[in-house]
């Protein structure tokens, strides 16, 4: 029964990261290469402590354009080519991580029953939570699509 699951159970994992130190133009493969919105942002002890968005930090801080995109589960399906405004990004936002992460992340535990996971998806307007464990590190990812694939995969007996 799907209002028995808990965040663990669905879950994406393992989690991608970046450091602050990661050059941008890295980090910017990784979350195009993987069709990914966000990554979380760890120490040197793998503890998260920021978060990497694509859409709301490069936008935001920038000014630089994106364009239009669709969100599609997890993916992010642009309707222009990223590529034309990824060397804009980077002259005006800098070259490392740190110059572009977020301290205020969405996190749950692994414990997190599945439906005050959706409730929390929704009710802070994001796309993911990074899912920590008992020592503050990224074990996972629970996005919108993992709770509608949980959804549609868990029937009601």
């Amino acid at each position: 029964m799907v209002l028995q699951l808990r965040v663990a159970d669905v879950m994406t994992q393992p989690v991608l990261s970046v450091t602050p130190d990661t050059p941008l133009q890295q980090a910017v493969q990784l979350i195009s290469d993987h069709h990914i919105s966000g990554l979380p942002v760890v120490d040197d002890a793998g503890v998260l402590i920021g978060e990497l968005s694509e859409q709301d930090q490069m936008v935001r801080e920038s000014g630089v354009d994106a364009g239009p995109y669709v969100m599609l589960l997890d993916s992010v399906i642009y309707l222009r080519n990223p590529l034309n405004w990824d060397k804009q990004v980077h002259q005006v936002l800098g070259t490392t991580v740190k110059d572009l992460m977020r301290k205020d992340t969405h996190t749950c535990s692994l414990e997190l029953g599945l439906p005050k996971a959706a409730s929390q998806l929704h009710d802070r307007s994001t796309q993911r939570l990074f899912v920590l464990d008992g020592d503050g590190k990224p074990a996972g990812v629970i996005t919108r699509g993992d709770v509608m694939r949980a959804l549609a995969s868990h029937k009601e007996s």
